[in-house]
């Protein structure tokens, strides 16, 4: 069903042929539109007639998009309204101006029917959409034995409203997501990319990426730094001549680095939590929110089964808390409960722990992530069965899946 049914939607143009068109396309699925040339005109009767959407030209005679995006974000009785700016300037200025002025969309003409209802669906239903890249750990598997689950290292991109891209790892997945992007033929890409911590299957492709080459396109990149070695300098010393034949000055797009700790900031409306994890090194989990909903990337994370020498009550505690009632937990589930028994210490967990945890912290989905570079994609497949069966033995809330690189979830 369309997310467009039934929506109260306005639609301010000075141009008379846009609204036409725009208006049989929303009728066409349902919504109710309501139209005007005047932005004047159009802000009393939005303020009395109060909108589900209300759609803006940039450039009108009277009244500019942003001017009228303004006075309606100080209306107190339309804190609900979607405001979308339909414009045919494609300046990265005018976009991010419109943000801050409280647009929760920008979208540009000329109109391309299916691209244009897909962005408005997705703007009203403000989903949040997860995408793999790649789910293995330590270094990737090709061949026969993972196909279905994919062989890449980690590398997972999230989605938010408001163009705001957030890339999780480095691992060789973050190639196939280059790749998409590439394809995708942005005029910029502004992306946010959160290591985990530095160990090869982690970082390794970044340098593969290549929106980082083109000029126009700005990242930052966030982890933690290493004693003295900064997040900067750990990236740029697996490009120093000796281990890749490209050094991270050629990077043409604006790229800053910053260090994080145990800490919380906001990057636009999404928080950002961090958390330091159970494994060798620095390593932080990431907890982002935004508008009451959650999700949680936790690896690499080592989960010391309860009654063990190096169990720990106040980080499983402490974990607990940071996870809980998260929409989505993306965790390390690296071994089998066998499989952990010779490999206590090396980092990661059994899958019965994460499954534990995931039950503790009443988190609504567990993705079972970072898989041993031994296991087959039937192994992975058992160790979804053993988590299932678990929580079902617990009579838990929590559903539980092992998600295949390319595969896309979408929080609402």
């Amino acid at each position: 069903m369309s997310a467009l049914k039934d929506l109260k939607i306005h639609v301010v143009d000075d141009d008379p042929d846009v609204l036409l068109v725009v208006r049989a396309l929303l009728e066409d699925y349902k919504a109710k539109v309501k139209t005007s040339t005047s932005s004047k005109k159009a802000l009393d009767e939005i303020i009395e007639d109060r909108p589900d959407l209300v759609i803006l030209d940039l450039m009108m005679p009277e009244m500019d998009g942003l001017d009228l995006t303004r006075l309606l974000r100080k209306e107190a009785d339309l804190e609900n309204l979607k405001i979308v700016i339909f414009s045919g300037k494609s300046y990265e200025q005018d976009q991010q101006r419109a943000f801050s002025f409280g647009a929760d969309g920008y979208l540009t003409k000329p109109l391309i029917t299916d691209e244009f209802i897909a962005k408005l669906q997705d703007i009203v239903e403000e989903k949040i959409e997860v995408t793999y890249w790649g789910v293995r750990g330590t270094l990737p598997v090709p061949g026969e034995s993972s196909l279905r689950y994919g062989g890449n290292t980690m590398c997972t991109s999230i989605q938010f409203p408001k163009d705001n891209l957030f890339i999780l790892d480095a691992g060789s997945g973050i190639k196939q997501l280059s790749d998409h992007l590439m394809s995708l033929r942005m005029d910029s890409l502004h992306a946010k990319i959160f290591i985990s911590h530095p160990h090869w299957d982690h970082i390794n492709a970044l340098p593969f990426f290549v929106p980082l080459y083109i000029p126009g396109n700005e990242f930052e990149v966030f982890g933690a730094s290493h004693g003295s070695v900064t997040m900067r300098e750990l990236i740029s010393a697996q490009m120093d001549g000796v281990y890749f034949p490209i050094r991270i000055k050629e990077f043409a797009a604006r790229t800053y680095f910053r260090d994080l700790r145990e800490e919380e900031f906001r990057i636009n409306d999404i928080l950002v939590k961090t958390m330091l994890l159970s494994h060798p090194g620095t390593c932080l989990g990431y907890r982002l929110e935004y508008k009451n909903r959650s999700v949680c990337y936790i690896t690499d994370n080592e989960l010391f089964p309860e009654g063990t020498r190096d169990y720990n009550p106040n980080y499983w505690s402490k974990l607990t808390a940071f996870i809980r009632g998260t929409d989505m937990l993306i965790t390390d589930a690296t071994y089998t409960d066998e499989e952990y028994l010779k490999k206590s210490k090396w980092g990661h967990s059994a899958v019965s722990q994460v499954a534990k945890l995931a039950h503790d912290a009443e988190v609504k989905e567990l993705h079972l992530i970072h898989h041993d570079p031994d296991q087959t994609d039937d192994d992975i497949d058992a160790k979804l069965k053993t988590a299932q069966d678990l929580l079902t033995e617990w009579n838990s809330k929590t559903s539980c899946v092992a998600p295949r690189e390319r595969q896309r979830f979408k929080i609402t």
